[in-house]
Parts: C-alpha cells; sequence; structure tokens
C-alpha cells in the first residue's frame, strides 16, 4: 500500500495545480484531475445560453483539443457496453439526447437518457449547483439536442427523417460528401460524446471542463452521495471507501486498471475472502487521489516503453534527477564541456567524479533532510489488468548517492546525442539505459527487449549490482562487429559498450600506456593500425579499412588475424613513407610490451574495447607543436 500512500501525498502536496492546465512537449494538454473526475475524447461541442437555449454546436477536429475533463460517478467510471452508467454532465449523444429514440436512435431495453436527465437533475437542484449546471439541465429538459444539432448541419438523417448510424455508399445521393461527421466520430454518429459549455455575449466565461467552480461543485454534491463506509487500508480513517477503481491511467483509451475485484465467479478472491472488502478496503478519496496523481505524474515526467511505465518523483519536490537519463540529460557537464571543445587534457573518471559529485551535491542541498524518491514500474499484462513491476520509496541522499556511483563509474566519451540545432553533443557520462538497451541488441530491437532491458538496469543503478554479463557481451560483440553499420550507429555501439565494461575496470578514457594487460595491448595494436591506414587513405576514400573489416576475427583470434592485418598495412606504411614512421614505430613499441606466452589465439575480453578506444582517441587528438 506504501505506493498508494505516497501517491496519496503527492496528490495533497500538489493541491494548486488541480485542473490547471499543462502542456506536453507535443502541444498536448493534460492536468491534475479533481476527485471525481476523469477525461473522454469529445467529438461535438455544443453551446447552450445562460437562460437554457441552444446557441451553436461545432465539431471538434483537432484531437489534441478534444481530450475533455468531466466529472464522473463511480458507476460511470467503470461501465460497459452493457450497462447503464451516464456521466453526470458530458456523454454519448445516446444518453444526452431527449429525442434520441425519436429519431430513429436504437437502445436495448431502458431509455439511457431517463437515467441522465435524473441524475443531472438532482445535481441541478442540489444546494451546490452552479449556474452553468441549471442552464445546461434546464436546455437539455427540452429534448431537441438531436433536432438542433441536425439544424445546425453537425449530424444527418436518412430520407426518412432518422439518424443514419454508419456511413454507406447508398447514402450519396442524400450529399454531396461524405459528412465530416463520420470521421470525427470514428464511423457512427450515434456514439458521438457531447461536451456542453455556457455562451454569455455580455462577459467571459470559463469553459466548463476547465472551470474550478465547476469541478468543486460536483465534487461537494457527490460526496454526500457516497454512504458505505469502512476503515481505509491505506490512511487507516474510518471513511467512504469504493471497489470501483480508475483506469485510464497511461493514456485516454487506457483499459487496465491497478486494483480490481469485479471478478464474481471460479475461485473468486483465489477462494480467501467471500467479499472483496475482506482483502482490502480502500477510501473513495485515496483512490482518485493517487490515480489522478499517478495519472499526472506520467504525463508530467513518465516514460513509457512499449506500454511499460518508468516513473521518478518525489514526495516534497517532484523533479528529479531520474535514473533512466543519460548524464548529459541530468547535468549539462559546462567544465568538462569546454575541456572537450578546448582539447587542453583528457577526460579523467576523477575530473568527472568531481564536478558530478559538486552538482549533485548543489541539487541535494535545496530538499529537505528527510525527503523521499520514488522509483514505479507498470505494465499490463492484459487488456484489463496493470501489475507493479518494481517500487522502491527511499531516501533521497541515497538515491542520489547511488546516481553519483552509477554515473562516474559506469562513463565514456559518447557524441551520439543531438541538441536543438541539429549540432552533434559530445559529454562524458553515463548512458541512458534506453541507450544501453538498443546498443545491446540493435536500433531495430524489439520494444519488448528494451523495456525488458530498461527494467532489468534500474537494480544495477539503484542498489549497486553488477551490469548483467548477457548485456555487456551483446554490446561487447556488436560493438567488435562494425560491418554492416552506419558509422554513427558503430561509433554509439562502442562508447556504451566501453561505458558498461568500463564500470568493472575502471580504466578512464585516456590513454594509459603503462597498462601490461595483454587484451588492452592488442586493443591499442588494432587501433593504431586503423588510423594509420585511414591516413594513408586520406579524405576522399571512405571505405573500411582492413583494420575494422577484421576487427571480429580479431577479437576472437588475435595473434593469427593480426599477422593478416599487419601483411594488409604494408603498402600504406610505405605510402606514407617518412609521415607514417611514428605509427610504425608505435606498432612496434606496443607489441613489443605484449609477454611472449600472452601473444597467442585466446579471446580477448572487454578490455581490448577499451584499448582500442583510448588509443583511437589519442591519436585523433590535435597536437601542438
Amino acid at each position: 500500500m506504501s505506493w498508494l500512500l505516497n501517491l496519496y501525498k503527492t496528490y495533497d502536496s500538489n493541491i494548486d495545480h488541480v485542473g490547471e492546465i499543462e502542456k506536453k512537449s507535443n502541444g498536448e494538454e493534460f492536468t491534475l484531475l479533481p476527485i471525481s473526475h476523469t477525461t473522454q475524447t469529445a467529438h461535438i461541442e455544443v453551446e447552450i445560453t445562460e437562460d437554457g437555449q441552444f446557441h451553436s454546436a461545432f465539431l471538434i477536429t483537432d484531437k489534441k483539443e478534444a481530450i475533455t475533463l468531466i466529472p464522473c460517478t463511480e458507476e460511470s467510471a467503470s461501465r460497459t457496453s452493457t450497462k447503464i452508467a451516464p456521466y453526470p454532465l458530458h456523454d454519448k449523444l445516446s444518453y444526452v439526447a431527449g429525442d434520441f429514440v425519436e429519431y430513429g436512435g436504437r437502445i436495448r431495453k431502458e431509455e439511457p437518457f431517463l437515467f441522465y436527465i435524473n441524475q443531472l437533475g438532482s445535481w441541478a437542484k442540489s444546494p451546490y449547483a452552479v449556474p452553468k449546471v441549471k442552464s445546461i439541465y434546464k436546455y437539455l429538459s427540452q429534448k431537441r439536442l438531436i433536432k438542433d444539432l441536425v439544424e445546425a448541419g453537425i449530424v444527418v438523417l436518412d430520407e426518412n427523417g432518422k439518424l443514419i448510424e454508419e456511413w454507406d455508399k447508398k447514402y450519396e445521393k442524400l450529399f454531396a460528401r461524405k459528412p465530416e461527421i463520420f470521421s470525427v466520430a470514428n464511423g457512427d454518429q450515434t456514439n458521438a460524446f457531447i461536451r456542453f459549455n455556457v455562451y454569455s455575449p455580455n462577459k467571459v466565461l470559463k469553459k466548463v471542463w476547465k472551470d474550478p467552480e465547476m469541478f468543486s461543485s460536483f465534487i461537494r454534491y457527490y460526496q454526500e452521495q457516497l454512504t458505505n463506509k469502512d476503515y481505509c487500508y491505506v490512511t487507516g480513517k474510518y471513511t467512504p471507501i469504493t471497489e470501483k477503481h480508475a483506469n485510464k491511467i497511461r493514456y485516454a483509451g487506457d483499459k487496465a486498471k491497478l486494483i480490481s475485484s469485479n471478478d464474481n465467479t471460479g475461485f473468486t478472491f483465489r477462494g480467501r475472502f467471500t467479499s472483496s472488502s475482506e482483502a482490502a478496503s480502500i477510501s473513495y478519496e485515496v483512490s482518485q487521489k493517487a490515480h489522478n496523481a499517478l495519472k499526472w505524474l506520467i504525463n508530467r515526467q513518465g516514460k513509457i516503453i512499449d506500454n511499460r511505465v518508468f516513473l521518478v518523483w518525489g514526495n516534497e519536490q517532484l523533479d528529479v534527477p531520474d535514473s533512466m537519463d543519460d548524464t548529459y540529460d541530468i547535468y549539462t557537464l559546462d567544465f568538462i564541456q569546454s575541456q572537450r571543445n578546448n582539447n587542453k587534457v583528457p577526460y579523467t573518471n576523477q575530473d568527472f567524479a568531481r564536478e558530478f559529485t559538486r552538482a549533485i551535491e548543489g541539487y541535494k542541498n535545496n530538499l529537505q533532510t528527510e525527503s523521499k524518491i520514488n522509483l514505479l514500474v507498470l505494465d499490463s499484462a492484459t487488456i484489463g489488468r496493470m501489475a507493479v513491476l518494481y517500487y522502491r520509496n527511499m531516501d533521497i541522499g541515497l538515491y542520489l548517492n547511488r546516481l553519483i556511483n552509477w554515473h562516474t563509474t559506469c562513463a565514456w566519451i559518447h557524441d551520439y546525442k543531438k541538441s536543438i540545432t541539429g549540432h552533434r553533443i559530445s559529454f562524458y557520462g553515463a548512458p541512458a539505459t534506453k541507450d544501453i538497451a538498443l546498443a545491446a541488441y540493435g536500433p531495430n530491437a524489439d520494444e519488448k527487449v528494451v523495456k525488458g532491458i530498461m527494467e532489468r538496469l534500474l537494480p544495477c543503478i539503484i542498489d549497486g549490482r553488477k551490469i548483467p554479463f548477457d548485456i555487456v557481451r551483446s554490446a561487447f560483440y556488436r560493438a567488435t562487429n562494425p560491418a554492416g553499420k552506419e558509422l554513427w550507429e558503430w561509433k554509439k555501439t562502442l562508447s556504451i559498450a566501453c561505458a558498461l565494461i568500463n564500470k568493472e575496470e575502471g580504466y578512464g578514457v585516456a590513454l594509459d600506456p603503462e597498462i601490461s594487460d595483454r587484451d588492452y595491448l592488442f586493443g591499442r595494436l588494432l587501433a593504431i593500425a586503423d588510423v594509420l591506414e585511414r591516413r594513408a587513405l586520406g579524405g576522399d576514400e571512405s571505405r573500411e579499412t582492413n583494420a575494422m573489416r577484421y576487427m571480429n576475427a580479431f577479437s576472437q583470434h588475435p595473434e593469427r588475424t593480426w599477422k593478416t592485418i599487419q601483411d594488409s598495412l604494408l603498402p600504406y606504411q610505405a605510402k606514407l613513407g617518412s609521415k607514417g614512421l611514428y605509427l610504425s614505430k608505435l606498432i612496434d613499441e606496443v607489441a613489443l610490451k605484449i609477454r611472449y606466452e600472452d601473444f597467442n589465439n585466446k579471446p580477448l575480453s572487454g578490455k581490448f574495447l577499451l584499448g582500442f578506444y583510448s588509443q583511437r582517441h589519442d591519436l585523433y587528438q590535435k597536437r601542438e607543436k
């Protein structure tokens, strides 16, 4: 229950944001929902005058504008196609139109409008009703909505004056072109969702679905309707409870629920209880606030991969460094970036660790001493059920220390990111978990694989566990096989593989000529051969060097493959002449460091990539005379 309690507390801590419209980067709007409210995609907007008369109507063609905040009851929030459970204000045409049956609308047994108008009337006649509710109720009581929508050209009738459900070619003789309502309402105009607004020529009124006064009116009215009380397992208070919990957690059409107890057949509640409340009882207020906070946080800062949600937030401060992000996204390393651009000194783990720690410590100083961090992973196995796959609530100081350890040990130079202007960005640090998954299994990896890798990496970051060997091995094999990859893809895979390997080795990017490890030295040899041949080819020739072509074979059989590579270097050494003398001597120096008994065909470990990258990076640095 701790995740519910912390979401409940998060809602209360951010009560000022309730109903406040925010926008994602793509322009889509979202908000922290008031309790007893949900969202629906509206297709038609109907404007009513203050005295309860029809004013105008129009189709909502922009999907971003169609998401509408609506009041809801427990029953309507979980209704099905076979159950009549009207929303209190905005709803489908079959619910809100009193003349639906008159115009040929099909219903099963009872007329949904009767349930709808009685419920709306109860709200409109209560002491909590506001003028807008009364205006909409007065208009809908006249039972002429479809008539007005037909006259406004919004919905269309057939030759018999009945509503056309689905478009058919036989109706082309009645209309010059297909009416737009069938495109907006997903092909069936009788299922169009209607939202209402109140129009005034003399004053500017807030939209009904954005008006805090409307939110408060329904919440106060509905609170009196809740009578089933019990002890809440989350707060311990004796309050109205609910057995019907929210869906639409990840997106507007999401049917999966985190809490559900509607299975009354077979092994009900696994045969342990006679009713769901014996298993757990949760108050209506806690359920509403916790689910609404979760929806808001996911929209605001969650990451969704193949419907799996990765979410990090703080109890006191929402915006906290995300364990899934790379170092650049967490902290722009101006100090280290300037060193990279000016080519003053090579990167070192010590310099980076000092600067990154300083940034995180500065962030930590702005937090309360007892601040907590929440990490939550959600996914659904079926359409209707969702599960909490991973949850941790931990001290913010411990969390930030674990982040410092991850970003300073799993660190390397990366240059695969691009700025908003399209320029390539170089940074030193840890890669994002998604990029690690793509490096290990390729840019076309199935999203199920990607989200699985991201989840497996969480304990490595949060608990300091070792990175799973299969992930490191897969990244190593892809990095040692550049054939068939774009240059940018191979370089990205190489730098990420080096970061993963360096997590255990701790060598650093800067070339260390004192390292005598066999695998590291073989990596240096291959890098020198690659640079030598590339310089001999010149800028006009873009083909792979022999070192790159044989890289995979070299990692498996270094002694045998090195003879082939060195033989292929002879014409390029001759072509460079004295200009290549330094590189030729360097090959001899590095080769002499390998002990006689180590110069064999034993496959190379990940240290091979570290030596290769560091030597290559060192040779490509500009040197002052």
